[in-house]
């Protein structure tokens, strides 16, 4: 195993203390952390050692595909780590997003080529499922929830304007379409009298609590109203939620351990003043309810857990090792990226051990062993997700 060097992404949202803490840096940081990055992502990638100097994990997995990632992995995702692990913290609340399903990634990126930039909605032929993990109480808008409880949300606001949403949601999810493409078409011009309305009715409910938050946060935007469609989920520690291909989703605040599939592909729907293709976004759509979109740990050996879910480009697993289990051997495929939540712990591979501290990172290439993890703490190992 090789220590793993990660970026920090200074997105605007971000903490000033959860990655810090977790580093144990100094707090609160000079400026907003939102992301640390530990993949091998061209527009951020991490890094290694080499004779003192630091090599971009991009660089070594493209020139020594079969070293890095072995022959399952470069003969189903070519020349590229197929997955993104990085700890996301959130101060703020981030977009309205969906991501496409690999057909519509590859068709996009395909019917995107020579456009200008700024008219792209794709940055690659590649899906982006993502799962997140908790590391803190964690809040996000994840999936469509029952179309009769936004239909009463949005009503208990007494704003006549709202009638034709309303009434297109008590049709059940066949409105959920209308419902989301009426809010997001308003004219500019009136939304800010529509949500200044919204604000001014708002009852104490969550759900206006949750409107009158977002709309100080981001006055004027429809995503406001889109976001009262979906589920508000409130994760506490260990728990996941899972967005598939499709899924309109918004994290609002907390820090979590996330892995996706490296990919860019990012259509936004609100709480942004960014970019929104209304047209390519409720094509990309499921205008389906998610009837229950957390995800609970399964265990799958003593201290040791995962979330599964349905693709492979990526797997997720927890270890927890201490006095009762002090220690836990795993055996999966490489190549091998983990990051150590609570430490110090030691990792080793066959190739190496290398001791962790809180917030460290380690890699290890598809060559290593089984992989052992012992000390007294806690560990996220992500892996790709070939069986």
């Amino acid at each position: 195993m090789e220590l793993l060097y990660g970026p920090i992404r200074d997105y605007a949202w971000g903490s000033r203390s959860a990655i810090a803490m977790l580093q144990g840096r100094p707090v609160p940081s000079a400026g907003p952390e939102a992301e640390l990055w530990l993949g091998a992502h061209p527009g951020a990638p991490a890094s290694v050692e080499r004779a003192g100097l630091r090599v971009s994990l991009c660089d070594l997995v493209r020139d020594e595909p079969g070293q890095w990632l072995g022959q399952r992995v470069s003969d189903r995702f070519g020349s590229r780590l197929p997955f993104l692990l990085k700890v996301l913290a959130a101060d703020a609340p981030l977009s309205l997003q969906a991501h496409p399903d690999a057909e519509q990634a590859r068709a996009g990126f395909a019917a995107d080529t020579g456009r200008p930039l700024e008219e792209r909605n794709y940055s690659d032929p590649h899906h982006k499922p993502e799962l997140l993990v908790a590391l803190t109480p964690f809040e996000a808008l994840c999936g469509f929830r029952d179309p009769a409880e936004s239909a009463e949300a949005l009503a208990a606001f007494g704003v006549p304007a709202l009638a034709p949403v309303v009434a297109a949601l008590r049709t059940g999810p066949a409105g959920l379409r209308a419902a989301v493409q009426t809010l997001l078409a308003w004219p500019a011009a009136e939304r800010g009298e529509l949500l200044g309305s919204v604000v001014v009715a708002s009852t104490d409910s969550p759900d206006a609590e949750l409107a009158r938050r977002l709309a100080l946060a981001y006055p004027g935007d429809p995503g406001v109203l889109v976001a009262l469609l979906l589920h508000h989920v409130r994760l506490v520690p260990g728990e996941a939620i899972w967005m598939p291909a499709g899924n309109l989703h918004a994290y609002l605040s907390g820090c979590g351990v996330e892995i996706m599939a490296a990919s860019d592909n990012v259509l936004r729907g609100g709480l942004t003043p960014k970019r929104v293709d209304v047209d390519e976004l409720l094509r990309v759509l499921r205008f389906e309810v998610l009837d229950d979109p957390v995800r609970t740990a399964q265990p799958v050996a003593p201290g040791a857990d995962w979330w599964p879910v349905p693709v492979d480009d990526f797997a997720l697993h927890r270890v927890r090792v201490g006095a009762a289990v002090p220690s836990v051997t795993l055996s999966l495929p490489g190549p091998r990226v983990v990051l150590c939540g609570v430490g110090p712990i030691t990792v080793d591979d066959g190739a190496g051990a290398l001791t962790l501290g809180s917030g460290q990172a380690a890699i290890g290439t598809a060559a290593g062993e089984q992989l052992r993890v012992s000390g007294s703490g806690e560990a996220y190992v992500a892996t790709a997700g070939l069986r």
